[in-house]
Formats: C-alpha cells, structure tokens, sequence
C-alpha cells in the first residue's frame, strides 16, 4: 500500500471518530450544559494526556518562551470548546461542519497579519467565495438564524487563530506547554461555572463523556500518523469526509435532513477549502503553508493538538 493511500485510510478513519467523538457530544448536549461536558471530558482526558506527554523527552520548562501568543492561544481554545460543544448541542450536525469548515479560510486570512504571509489575488478571491458559501449556510437575514450559529462561527474563527499561533510559536514552545495550558485554562474556567449548571451525571453518562476524551486522543493521534504516511496536500482534504458522517449520523440518531442552503452553502466553502490546498502544495506560493502545517480539525479540549510533540521528535531525529 503506498503512502499517500496509507496516510488517506488513516485520515478517513480518523474523521470517521471524531465524528462519532461529536454524535456523543451532541447526545450528551441535549441533557447537560456545554460547561459541564466540557469540564469532565477534559478532566477524564489528564490521564490519557499524561501518557502520551511522558513521551516528550524535550529539555526546558513549562515557562512559555511567548507568554502573550500563549495566552491569546489558550483563550482561543478555551472558546472554541465551549462555541463547537454548544453548536453541536443546538444545531444539525451538517450545518455545524459546514460552518466550521471555513477554518482553512479563516487560517489563510490570519496568516497575512500573524505570519507575514502574503495572500495573492487567486487565494484572495478563494477566500471571499468560501465566505460567501458561510453567508449562503448562515442566512444572517432569515429568521433562523440563531445563537447557535454564531457559536459555530466563533468556534471556526478561534480555533483558525489557535492554529496560526501554532504556526507561529510551536518551533519554540515545547509540546507539553502547548498542550497543558489549554487544558488547564478550561477544566480552571468551566470549573468554576460548574455550579451554576451542574446536572448529576450516572455512571453511563460519565463512561460517554470519558469515551469523548478517548476518541479525541485516538484520532488525533491517528492524524499525526497519516500526515507521516502521506502528502499533506492529499491528507488534508480528506476531513471534509466529515459532512458524509453529519449526514448519515444526523439522519439516524437525531432525525436531522440537510437544508438545501447548507448543501449549496457547504460546496462552495468546500470547493475553495480545497483551492487554498493544492495552492499551498505547489512550489513557491505560500512561505509558510498556514493551512497544510496545520492539522485541519478545530482544536476542542478533547482533541488536544499533538502534532507539536511528533514534529519535535522528527527534528531529533
């Protein structure tokens, strides 16, 4: 089997857990608040994280080397976990993605102020039509257009600026600081809200919300495998897989269909998530390829960005 089939298998069934990963958050949402599922699934992820970190043999300290990027980046994350678990919690799952799918856009956009990056006039007309294809999903003028919605959107905005801080200072900062302070920031954040929403939870509801923190784990680390198998420019694409298993899953535990909007709506964002890529994968026109060095799946409390800690060890190597 080559490696860019290899590296594609792997993405798929990655995307294929954490969309499972996003069905029980979803299941979940509808009894508890996002506060709170968010608080135990980052809880009942320390153990499976402390594992994995004790793998990271990199010399330094848990000092941040960019204490500012580090604390935008932990704010970043700590609002799209609670933006993507609420948006799952309110909304069908295929108009979640789309929205979300703008991420890619949004990194490429950030990455001129951020990175330096120079944007030219082919990915800057990719980037305003994939705008439009959010507008088309959104409808901000009709009258369903819900708080739901924003949180989508603010999920897709924020977890593009944590990406390019990754971009940014994960040559510098060490794995375990990238990881750690997120994780922290949310269980010290929605630990402190917990009282306020607090539902008791039995021992299957606990046993799902640990599942959560195991899935996120397995298919990210699933992701650094295939990124390592295969070319980035043929991994990448393969998370729009996402929207088959919004579909297939909101249409049989949740009774969802799929508005003709989001279908129009999620193709044009599609169509140019994928422009920026094969752009990004041709010689000489992007510096930095914001897109492609960025594992393309928003970065929630679960699904820690691992990606760091791989590179690393390439680098010793």
């Amino acid at each position: 089997m080559g490696g860019n089939t290899k590296g594609s298998l792997q993405a798929l069934l990655a995307f294929a857990i954490f969309s499972t990963h996003d069905v029980i958050v979803k299941l979940l949402g509808g009894t508890f608040n996002s506060v709170q599922i968010i608080f135990f699934s980052v809880l009942l992820g320390f153990p499976l994280l402390t594992i994995v970190l004790m793998r990271d043999a990199t010399q330094g300290t848990l000092r941040p080397v960019h204490p500012w990027w580090m604390a935008l980046r932990t704010c970043a994350a700590v609002l799209t976990g609670i933006s993507a678990f609420y948006a799952f919690s309110n909304l069908p799952m295929a108009q979640v993605y789309a929205i979300i799918f703008a991420a890619p856009l949004l990194i490429t956009l950030l990455a001129i102020p951020i990175l330096g990056e120079t944007v030219h006039l082919r990915r800057g007309i990719a980037i305003l039509v994939g705008l439009v294809g959010v507008f088309v999903v959104l409808q901000p003028s009709a009258e369903t257009f819900t708080l739901g919605h924003l949180a989508a959107l603010s999920a897709a905005v924020s977890s593009a600026l944590a990406s390019v801080i990754v971009r940014k200072v994960g040559g510098e900062e060490r794995g375990v600081v990238l990881l750690l302070y997120p994780m922290m920031a949310n269980c010290l954040v929605m630990g402190a809200l917990l009282p306020v929403v607090y539902r008791p939870m039995t021992i299957v509801e606990l046993g799902l919300i640990g599942t959560i923190a195991l899935f996120g784990l397995l298919a990210s680390r699933l992701i650094i495998a295939a990124y390592r198998n295969g070319e980035a420019a043929i991994v990448a694409p393969m998370q729009y897989s996402q929207i088959l298993w919004a579909t297939l899953y909101g249409s049989v535990f949740f009774d969802e269909g799929v508005a003709r909007n989001t279908v129009i709506g999620a193709t044009i964002i599609i169509a140019s998530g994928l422009y920026i890529v094969l752009r990004e994968s041709r010689g000489g026109q992007s510096e930095n390829k914001p897109v492609l060095r960025t594992r393309l799946r928003f970065e929630v409390p679960t699904t820690p960005r691992l990606a760091r800690l791989y590179d690393k060890r390439q680098s010793r190597k």
